[in-house]
């Protein structure tokens, strides 16, 4: 089963199983994550499930779309290069696992 991590900015990690499928921000909202707040229900339209993922995940993640690049440039928290929605990433078989910093603030 897919496993996703979220790293606060206080150093706590919340892991979770999940099923194949499941985006990074349905799981965080559906199991009450602090920071991702996921208003807008996954339309890549508020930024508020931005995470920064960790580099060592980046290679396995789907390139950024228009949408989302737009989307990010909006962001409560400084946009990094590691940083993507949480709506836009699904686990699944490419993506077993991951680990992803939540950033201070989101709205």
């Amino acid at each position: 089963m897919p496993t996703i991590t979220y790293a606060q900015p206080d150093g706590t990690e919340q892991t979770l199983e999940v099923a194949d499928g499941t985006t990074l921000m349905r799981a965080a909202v559906s199991n009450s994550v602090d920071g991702i707040v996921g208003e807008c229900g996954g339309q890549a339209m508020c930024a508020t499930c931005h995470i920064y993922v960790r580099p060592e995940y980046a290679q396995n993640l789907p390139e950024i779309a228009e949408d989302e690049d737009e989307m990010l440039d909006c962001t409560t928290a400084e946009r990094t290069d590691n940083s993507r929605l949480g709506c836009q990433i699904a686990v699944g078989p490419t993506l077993g696992s991951i680990v992803v910093d939540v950033p201070a603030d989101q709205v």
